[in-house]
């Protein structure tokens, strides 16, 4: 796969910043009643994170999401990836909400193909993005491997996400590009945010950067010349 996607997870996390995660994604929704029924999820420890989708209506859609992301941020040696930080979640609860709405954003047009320090020209709020965006790349894996995305093998994966990141695979008002650019960030900002907004799964991701999280005062320390290591804290212990 291409460097740009797959890469050493010591690198990544050197130049991957805690910012991502907690100023990207802000908004977030309470679960409704239908979404409960998802509240159950195994991941590959075995742990239930007991999350609750509240944007995809179907297994086949986030299972798409959740290989694409475990694909971008994945598990290895170092610590957990995308599907025990309980990202796919994340970014599922994400788009049930103000940002999926594109809420805070000006989307009135007019909308035309413009220079690429324009930024995103696209009429499609960013949830239909995002649906349309996954069902583009298991398109992709469909006629390239005659298999759906979430069934195939992780090089075949990387292949088809690496055609996404080029802008390679067929779109309707909107660049696979784009779309890729899009996803990664979310996939970013759920490994790096407080758990209070359903990832970052037991802080695992600070631990990664030996992140302190929400403490409440350093004053203890601040004036120590060595290094202070500390768990994090997270704001859902605050309440």
């Amino acid at each position: 796969m291409a460097k740009k996607i797959i890469v050493s997870r010591r690198n990544f996390l050197k130049n991957t910043g805690i910012a991502a995660g907690a100023a990207a994604l802000s908004t977030i929704a309470l679960p409704s009643a239908e979404a409960a029924q998802h509240a159950s999820h195994m991941n590959d420890s075995g742990v239930n994170l007991h999350r609750a989708r509240m944007f995809f209506t179907n297994t086949f859609e986030f299972d798409i999401l959740s290989n694409a992301a475990e694909r971008i941020f994945p598990k290895d040696e170092s610590g957990p990836g995308a599907i025990d930080l309980a990202v796919p979640y994340f970014i599922d609860n994400q788009l049930a909400g103000a940002w999926g709405y594109n809420a805070r954003e000006y989307m009135a047009g007019p909308f035309a193909p413009g220079a690429p320090t324009q930024g995103p020209q696209t009429a499609l709020i960013r949830r239909d993005l995002f649906q349309q965006g996954l069902l583009a790349i298991n398109a992709a894996a469909r006629k390239q491997y005659s298999k759906n995305f979430s069934n195939l093998k992780g090089p075949e994966q990387d292949e088809i996400l690496k055609q996404c990141e080029a802008g390679k695979l067929p779109t309707e008002g909107f660049t696979s590009s784009y779309f890729f650019s899009e996803l990664r960030n979310a996939v970013l900002a759920g490994a790096y945010a407080d758990p209070a907004y359903n990832g970052n799964n037991n802080m695992d991701g600070w631990r990664l950067k030996e992140y302190p999280g929400a403490q409440m005062s350093y004053a203890d320390i601040i004036e120590s010349d060595k290094y202070e290591k500390m768990d994090p804290i997270s704001l859902a212990s605050m309440q």
